[in-house]
Formats: C-alpha cells, structure tokens, sequence
C-alpha cells in the first residue's frame, strides 16, 4: 500500500508540475501515465489478494 500511495503522489505532483509550469506539458502527461499504471498495479494487488487459501 505504500507503494501506490507513492506512486500517487508521484503522479500528482507530476500533474499539478506540468500543469503550472509553461511548456513542461510532457510531465503532466507522465503523471497521467504514472497514475494510470498505478491504478492497474492497485487492481492487480487487491484482485490477487481476494483469493480464499486452499486448505
């Protein structure tokens, strides 16, 4: 969990950077980017961990 908290913060200072800041258009896209695979990499954990142990 820390690491998509993380990675959340990444995106959104990426975002937040590229968006302020003239002409640095292609950070805004990286925080998207960043967020997006960080939203997979989330969905991918929690599906693996709803699974019952076998006994």
């Amino acid at each position: 969990m820390t690491l998509f908290l993380l990675l959340l913060l990444v995106a959104v200072a990426l975002g937040i950077t590229g968006a302020v800041t003239q002409g640095l258009f292609y950070l805004l896209v990286i925080g998207v980017v960043v967020f997006l695979a960080d939203l997979v990499f989330l969905g991918a954990r929690l599906r693996r961990g709803s699974r019952r142990p076998i006994r």
